[in-house]
């Protein structure tokens, strides 16, 4: 703000392009960083400072929900990029045309979380499919789960349940062992949680070099989603919150992305719509998860 105003009152004085050029730059700057602001004062959660982690699992539709899959990997991906954080693969499965099967994808950064699960829920696309030679009109969805990755601070008891481990050849990247040696990792529990709900949890990761490797992170994943149901369950008991993780049902998505006969991407939770669907895709994702935010920090419940 000083620099603004010291700015100004030289434009004022003097009649020089590069110093009202100047002015602009620094007024977007300034811009920006109350934007910033406000929406991490609505980052109030208690893991909203924590790194995220998010699944991708196509809906039916064989290749083209897969190629939509890949499409959001990407696009939460330079999100990430876009504001400063680190990314990591933690699991991927090529579709056998294009696409992917699933994925895990790991955000490190201040509040990552905290924005991140404004996106999780169902993401339904409208376009053209390159796949169909007919030229048609196809409906693709996809689910996005989004969880806190919790560290040594956070405790969680897998003893309600039994654990299994299972092993497999990874396709990830990696040495010469890679695809000779079982290197993927899958964890697979079978529990009760505290609310007395028999649940089915399971975590895989196949992007790091060797098993051990491979089972740390995997571990990892698991004790997150199984903490991210239990926080699920005390706020539906506090009744503060919607339940974060919602049962996925093909009609009952969070965001559309339509690309043909227009362009549009409507969010269906607050209703803010972005014509230029290109600069979404390539991780212009403030508007929605600023309107989410403001949205559930006027209305909690």
């Amino acid at each position: 703000m000083d620099d603004l105003e010291t700015l100004q009152l030289l434009a004022e004085e003097e009649d020089d392009a590069d110093l009202e050029q100047d002015l602009r730059q620094t007024a977007r700057a300034l811009e920006k960083l109350v934007d910033q602001l406000e929406l991490k004062s609505m980052l109030s959660g208690p893991d909203d400072h924590r790194d995220a982690i998010l699944t991708f699992n196509p809906g039916a539709g064989g290749t083209e929900s897969q190629d939509w899959a890949q499409m959001l990997l990407r696009m939460y991906s330079r999100w990430a990029e876009n504001e400063g954080y680190a990314t990591e693969m933690l699991e991927y499965q090529p579709g056998e045309v294009a696409g992917i099967k699933s994925a895990s994808l790991r955000v490190e950064g201040p509040h990552a979380y905290g924005y991140l699960k404004a996106e999780a829920g169902v993401h339904r696309l409208v376009r053209i499919s390159p796949f169909d030679s007919g030229g048609r009109r196809h409906t693709s969805f996809c689910s996005v789960f989004v969880y806190p990755e919790i560290d040594d601070s956070i405790e969680v008891d897998l003893s309600t349940g039994e654990l299994e481990l299972q092993t497999f050849r990874s396709g990830g990247k990696g040495g010469q062992n890679v695809n000779k040696l079982d290197t993927g990792v899958r964890y697979v529990w079978n529990g009760t949680l505290s609310n007395g709900e028999e649940a089915r949890v399971a975590a895989e990761c196949t992007e790091e070099r060797s098993q051990l490797q491979n089972r740390e992170r995997a571990m990892t994943m698991l004790k997150s989603r199984v903490y991210q149901l239990e926080q699920e369950i005390q706020e539906a008991e506090r009744n503060k919150l919607e339940s974060q993780k919602k049962k996925i049902e093909w009609g009952s998505q969070i965001r559309s992305y339509v690309f043909q006969p227009y362009t549009m991407v409507n969010d269906h939770r607050t209703e803010t719509k972005v014509t230029d669907v290109e600069s979404v895709m390539d991780g212009a994702l403030e508007p929605f998860i600023k309107a989410y935010l403001l949205q559930q920090t006027e209305d909690p419940a």
